[in-house]
């Protein structure tokens, strides 16, 4: 069986040596079309040197809303394309922190740093980068306790020992803080002898995890309760790599999870509702807490007592107001996904889901 330390030195040969850039990939897996950056994110990137955008590989956009003023963390933050968008959406009084393991990208990232603060407006540096294993981040200097929301971009995939990514990042988080991240998903356990095979690792396929294996690993550090923001399946469209793993059905899925002790294994119903205010930036009318929560600005929405702690425990407190407390239980949560339901039926429900 391979060793992590092979996996990691196989990894840092592909991206640091092979990868000259993002068009020298095989497959569209660590570089999938995203289609849910908010126009905010759009014009950060405007910002971002040419350089940078041109060796970014990642299957999303894992930047969530209200940032002004948050410590973040970009695991695997490459080139750092996703922690100078962050930068921006942070604020100069905020801090974004990327850690990566591979010298060639963190080089490029470290080299722009002043260029980028002066095209920021900004006095001093709000970013830093760090080299470091995402399984480890208290080697890099990440304390207990001390970041708002962990970010990631298509590399969780890469690790060879996933568990203890989620441990550190739920070690790291601050209580009521968010990890938000994109990243390639299988509908099936990969098998273990294409797992040794150092393309398909490196194109962010062999690594994937199978959807119900990341909810057991997630379960294991403590975290009951982990929402899908965005799904979009993947193509294979190599010819050689379709024929290797094509069996598989693999996603580009963004989620976020939050780090709360009062989350629940099931949805359960304790009579809690909630009203978006209508104050998040870019969100006048609606905001998505994922795939099946949309909340209409002023409406009362039925929720569960998980997603009643996700609006009121955490960041996103100030712009809900969330009625009712866990003081009388009346059994599950029933619910169906919005993305089940006709849009008309969605305009239209009572209740919220999850």
């Amino acid at each position: 069986m391979e060793t992590p330390t092979a996996k990691r030195n196989s990894l840092k040969e592909y991206y640091g040596k092979i990868l000259n850039g993002t068009k020298d990939l095989k497959t569209s897996a660590c570089c999938a079309a995203d289609r849910t950056q908010s126009s905010r994110i759009r014009q950060a990137l405007n910002l971002v040197d040419d350089e940078i955008l041109s060796r970014f590989y990642g299957c999303g956009s894992p930047l969530p809303p209200v940032l002004d003023g948050s410590v973040l963390l970009d695991l695997g933050c490459g080139t750092g394309r996703d922690a100078y968008v962050a930068a921006q959406l942070a604020g100069p009084e905020g801090l974004v922190i990327g850690v990566d393991m591979t010298d060639e990208q963190l080089a490029v990232a470290q080299r722009h740093v002043d260029s980028q603060m002066r095209r920021f407006g900004y006095t001093r540096p709000n970013v830093e980068f760090r080299q470091g294993y995402i399984e480890d981040l208290k080697a890099a200097g990440i304390e207990d306790g001390s970041v708002d929301v962990v970010i990631s971009n298509c590399v969780i995939n890469l690790s060879p020992d996933k568990e203890a990514v989620f441990s550190e990042i739920f070690r790291v988080l601050k209580p009521g803080g968010e990890l938000y991240f994109s990243d390639v998903f299988a509908g099936r356990r990969v098998p273990e002898y294409l797992k040794k095979d150092p393309v398909l690792h490196g194109e962010c396929l062999a690594g994937a995890l199978y959807t119900e294996d990341f909810r057991r690993v997630l379960r294991a550090v403590g975290c009951l309760d982990a929402r899908v923001v965005s799904r979009q399946p993947i193509t294979l469209q190599h010819g050689e790599i379709a024929e290797k793993i094509g069996m598989i059905d693999f996603y580009s899925l963004t989620m976020r999870a939050f780090k709360l002790n009062s989350l629940e294994d099931i949805c359960e119903d304790y009579g809690q509702s909630a009203i978006y205010l209508g104050t998040i930036p870019e969100h006048p009318h609606a905001f998505d807490l994922d795939d099946h929560h949309r909340f209409l600005t002023g409406k009362t929405m039925l929720v569960c007592g998980n997603t009643a702690s996700m609006l009121s425990d955490t960041r996103y407190a100030g712009h809900f107001k969330v009625l009712g407390d866990r003081s009388t239980h009346y059994g599950p949560f029933v619910c169906a996904p919005a993305v089940e339901k006709p849009d008309s039926e969605n305009v239209g429900s009572g209740g919220s889901c999850c």
